[in-house]
């Protein structure tokens, strides 16, 4: 048998190959587009360096609602022409001297201005009909306090990002204020790393669809929800399906979809019994089937297949819902997260047991456990792999690796932790 970390080190190297090579895809950074598809721009990351076109902000603006002046005008009962407004988003005349231009926020200091004061600074503290300023209307004034130092309340052009600086780099995630940047820098898409594609197929006769009636000696089908769920969880676009025991149905399936994924996983089917559909279906085309010293989830498959003149990676899985689960937990799960960069790792510790616990001195066991109150870890449920309410309760999964028979209570054990509360 090999080991866990063997295994894990195979699956990782499977499918960084199977995701290499594949081409970036393009996001708009749209918001008619992202409202309507939101959940595309989720757990992204950048597929290259990006950098600025130009600078941020592209030209120097006010940072307050307040009237442009020329700093050096502005003293003891300085008294100042008002001139024409300056709304965002149109061009700004040219400060005249010995005139104050209001401006809004963000929009252009009118040249030969270098600093802004404040409406609220000013007397009257308020700003005066919209026709001042304007050509042929009547002059009127503003008493400006002073001094004022010049830069007050202005936005240099650049002074966010300077042009050619990188504004992300290849591996970011693209969170919410990123894909602002980008945005604000006038990038119509972005590059990111593509979500990996994955054909999910539950084998069994004995299975039946969620919420559909049982037949006699019928189980409804946990793996693939479970599963489904796990893979959406890293980033994975997953088509689903199921079979039951035969092998030319789980072949002509493969054949009419796997050419269309980059990665086939599958439950069930992987041991050695006589409806054993995975391995019938796949061992003659390559994939390897074997065991894992580690409990529940020995038997385990893997390589690739030969489907529509491409090779496309397999991971298979048991059918019993814990070993399924568990194994991917412990093989598939990291594998994609690190490929991908979506999801977070899972946290990695130590705790010291709340009780003793037995294990097969020759497997490496996960067994399902919680925290408590005082940062011991309690074991829920036995080591049964079909203790699905148990997994479910469980925060984290307990190792007692290979060698060790039997741990006391408060003796330390690795511990990784599941999904939070």
């Amino acid at each position: 048998m090999r080991t866990v970390d063997q295994h894990a080190a195979e699956i990782d190297l499977l499918v960084a190959r199977a995701l290499a090579g594949r081409a970036p895809e393009q996001l708009p950074l749209d918001p008619v587009a992202v409202a309507r598809e939101g959940s595309r721009l989720a757990e992204r990351r950048l597929a290259g360096d990006v950098t600025a076109p130009f600078a941020l902000p592209p030209f120097t603006n006010s940072q307050m609602d307040g009237y442009a002046v020329r700093a050096a005008e502005v003293g003891e009962g300085a008294s100042l022409v008002v001139a024409a407004r300056v709304p965002a988003g149109r061009a700004a005349p040219a400060l005249a001297p010995g005139t104050a231009a209001p401006v809004m926020t963000g929009a252009p200091l009118p040249e030969g201005a270098d600093a802004v004061v404040p409406i609220e600074r000013v007397d009257p503290p308020a700003f005066w009909p919209a026709s001042a300023g304007s050509p042929g209307a009547p002059e009127v004034r503003v008493a400006v306090p002073g001094p004022v130092a010049p830069g007050t309340y202005v936005r240099a052009s650049g002074s966010d990002v300077a042009a050619g600086a990188v504004l992300a780099r290849a591996g970011d995630r693209l969170t919410p204020a990123r894909a602002g940047l980008l945005a604000a820098a006038g990038l119509a898409a972005v590059a990111v790393v593509p979500r990996p594609r994955v054909l999910l197929v539950s084998t069994g006769e004995e299975l039946a669809r969620p919420g559909a009636p049982l037949g006699p000696a019928q189980v409804h089908d946990a793996n693939g929800v479970a599963l489904a769920a796990l893979l959406a969880g890293v980033g994975a676009e997953v088509e689903t399906a199921q079979v039951s025991d035969d092998a030319v149905a789980l072949t002509a399936l493969l054949e009419s979809r796997a050419p269309r994924a980059d990665l086939v996983v599958t439950t069930g089917g992987v041991s050695a019994g006589a409806y054993e559909v995975v391995r019938d279906a796949l061992e003659p085309r390559g994939v390897a089937f074997g065991g894992v010293a580690m409990q529940p989830g020995g038997p385990q498959g893997w390589g690739t297949l030969a489907v529509g003149g491409r090779e496309v990676a397999v991971v298979c899985f048991p059918g019993n819902p814990v070993s399924c689960l568990v194994s991917a937990e412990a093989f598939l799960r990291p594998a994609l997260q690190r490929a991908t960069g979506a999801g977070s790792p899972r946290r990695h510790g130590t705790a010291a047991l709340a009780e003793s616990v037995d294990s097969p001195v020759g497997k490496h066991q996960l067994r399902r456990g919680v925290l408590d109150l005082d940062g011991r870890v309690r074991l829920v449920g036995g080591p049964g792999s079909h203790l699905l309410a148990a997994l479910a309760e469980a925060t984290v999964l307990v190792h007692v690796p290979v060698g060790v028979d039997h741990l006391d209570e408060g003796d330390e054990v690795v511990v990784w932790g599941l999904d939070e509360r």
